[in-house]
């Protein structure tokens, strides 16, 4: 399977990036620097102009320059280097956001983000092992969106009558005539989302153990099972909801229904977010989003582009080097980001496969590699 490859990263006002052109490696780009001078901001842009999204906020607007209103990244892609390239831009307009490939207008955002696939790896990825369900239901959502990309539609679909219902129930009460509909519309999105999220788990698993097995300490067994928070067939959906609307009403909240849904991890049997040690809860991690990526690659047809955010943070040289051979492996295109270059030793990468760039308050200054 071939890599997608990013050939050039054109970026202006993003973050604190006036402006900043990249020629990456082939294989592998450093991106080294001091805390606090936009290294994480790089890797942002880059995800900004795969996906129209940020891995750091929700709010779009915070990734504009301090005091500008518009921010654009803009990128050139290929299917691996044989295929095709394609220019994308991502922009930010007074909070609105604007996406093209080759100048024209994609379809839809989920075609868009579908279109370069990309895999990232940063500090707050830990709640995918230490924290709420949320952020598990979310890696599974990233690998429905290539499976199925009209999963996207149907997440969107079933938030909004979830919240329509749960309106009318806490105004009008559970004999409320609005109430039908909007559990129709929940049944039939909702059950659509536990579909492809239950695929998307199985895609996730096929990979998982081994991905743990060459991270972790040999010897653990590490299980993910997805329970379902509501059904995947319609009719029992649509039951649930009606049997549970005065419970519902009284909670304050539906109880039945894949916001509900669950990626249930276990290590030796136990509870992975109660008994594994900071160590586990970061291979874990890893093994988790480099099922992710495989997962993707098989449904997309080639292997994402990953970034990693500051990942040699917490190891020793030769963890480093373990994980960085791991990764080569992986044969993807890798940005990653240091404060440590010294540590990052790639034998396996040729050196015109190579780029090191330093960052220092937003500007790019190429380095030699080590």
């Amino acid at each position: 399977m071939e890599p997608l490859l990013l050939e050039h990263l054109a970026v202006r006002e993003f973050r604190n990036i006036e402006r900043a052109d990249l020629r990456p490696g082939r294989r592998l780009t450093v991106i080294s620097g001091d805390n606090g001078q936009g290294k994480t901001s790089l890797l942002e842009a880059i995800y900004f102009a795969a996906t129209s999204k940020s891995f750091r906020t929700p709010r779009l607007s915070e990734v504009t320059r301090h005091e500008h209103a518009i921010a654009s990244v803009r990128a050139r892609f290929r299917d691996g280097p044989g295929g095709l390239s394609r220019e994308q831009l991502a922009s930010i307009d007074e909070g609105q956001r604007a996406v093209k490939i080759d100048e024209r207008r994609p379809p839809s955002l989920a075609a868009y983000a579908v279109r370069s696939p990309i895999v990232c790896f940063h500090s707050a990825e830990l709640e995918l092992s230490t924290g709420a369900a949320s952020a598990r239901r979310t890696l599974l959502d990233r690998v429905s969106l290539f499976l199925e990309p009209g999963s996207l539609d149907h997440r969107e679909r079933y938030r909004k009558a979830l919240r329509e219902r749960q309106k009318a129930l806490s105004v009008r009460g559970p004999d409320s005539p609005e109430l039908g509909p909007y559990e129709e519309l929940c049944a039939r999105h909702g059950s659509a989302v536990s579909r492809s999220r239950g695929r998307a788990a199985e895609a996730v698993n096929a990979c998982l153990p081994e991905m743990f097995s060459r991270i972790a300490a040999p010897g653990l067994t590490l299980e993910a099972i997805f329970k379902r928070g509501g059904s995947d067939d319609e009719q029992h959906m649509l039951q649930e909801l009606a049997a549970r609307r005065a419970r519902d009403r009284l909670r304050g909240a539906p109880g039945f229904g894949p916001h509900r849904d669950e990626l249930n991890l276990t290590i030796d049997g136990h509870q992975a977010r109660v008994v594994a040690s900071q160590g586990q809860h970061r291979a874990l991690t890893l093994a988790l989003k480099l099922a992710e990526f495989q997962a993707i690659a098989r449904a997309r047809g080639v292997l994402p582009i990953l970034l990693l955010d500051d990942v040699s943070s917490e190891l020793d040289r030769d963890r480093t080097a373990a994980l960085l051979l791991l990764l080569g492996q992986m044969g993807a295109q890798i940005f990653l980001t240091t404060t440590r270059p010294e540590l990052i030793l790639t034998p396996w990468v040729r050196p015109l496969e190579r780029v090191d760039v330093r960052l220092e308050s937003g500007a790019l200054n190429p380095i030699d590699a080590p």
